[in-house]
């Protein structure tokens, strides 16, 4: 047992050093007054009071939240479907759509954001195929349309995995049960196989959810600096302005609105493995 302890303290260390080091510094920042010089800190909470005082950070707050609750409605309607495609395929078709699905995570995000910049301008792809039925000059690019856009195709291969992953541990013989029960096809899914991949749903939701509500280059760069989130305003008070303190009590906020969301999923998470446990 002490062999397996001592094999833990690199990992400990790594934590401290790249974790719990740079969090301790930002609340530093955060209920702190601006300045370079460590003598000259004072506690303040001026840093919060000026982020919720602020209508425009508020709306940019809220903005945030509206587009990640969006973009995982949207992941959540495609996703669950193609989960369940590739949950019922077997052999190497299911292995081939799988592949499908995880190749594109195989580019760097970035890289892919860079090509739909590309599809989505005047004179891209999708504009040249738009013109073939008469709609000329159409330019998507720099909307809310492109950020949404560009955040489903990017984060959702989380939320196919996971529902997948859940679909695929399913007992089936409960769909048979349900059937030779007298349960048609959408009773047996709303009663059996949704809530027995409610686990999965949930997982998928959290890992589309939290870095949707946090991304900054996407919409930079798809809503061409036009469409502000709040990870790009975090970007610019540390980068650009140069207000740390500031940047800081920003990012404090979306990391207790982060821990929120991931003790409520968690709750129901948890409410749907009892009743999956009942189920069966």
């Amino acid at each position: 047992m002490k062999q397996f302890r001592s094999m833990a303290y690199p990992y400990i260390i790594w934590i401290c050093i790249m974790i719990v080091a740079p969090m301790l510094l930002i609340m530093m920042y955060a209920f702190t007054t601006k300045g370079n010089d460590v003598t000259t800190f004072r506690f303040t909470i001026q840093n919060f009071i000026k982020f919720f005082s602020d209508d425009i950070f508020v709306d940019v707050l809220r903005r945030s939240l509206l587009i990640a609750v969006i973009t995982t409605i949207i992941c959540f309607i495609i996703g669950y479907p193609t989960a369940y495609v590739i949950a019922k395929a077997s052999g190497r078709k299911k292995i081939m759509l799988i592949m499908f699905v995880t190749i594109p995570t195989w580019i760097n995000m970035l890289v892919r954001t860079y090509a739909w910049m590309g599809m989505l301008q005047n004179g891209g792809i999708i504009s040249k195929l738009f013109s073939l039925i008469g709609i000329d000059n159409l330019n998507l690019l720099h909307t809310s349309f492109a950020v949404v856009l560009g955040m489903v195709y990017n984060f959702i291969p989380f939320m196919i995995l996971q529902i997948y992953t859940s679909l695929s541990k399913m007992d089936y013989s409960l769909i048979e049960a349900a059937n030779d029960l007298g349960a048609n096809n959408f009773q047996t899914f709303i009663r059996v196989v949704f809530p027995l991949s409610l686990p999965g749903v949930i997982s998928g939701i959290t890992l589309v959810f939290l870095p949707a509500v946090s991304s900054f280059f996407i919409p930079k760069l798809l809503g061409g600096g036009q469409y502000v989130l709040i990870g790009n305003v975090i970007e610019n008070e540390f980068l650009t302005s140069g207000d740390w303190n500031f940047g800081s009590a920003i990012s404090i906020i979306m990391t207790i609105i982060i821990m929120v969301s991931m003790y409520i999923t968690k709750k129901i998470d948890v409410g749907a493995k009892i009743e999956g446990g009942d189920a069966k």
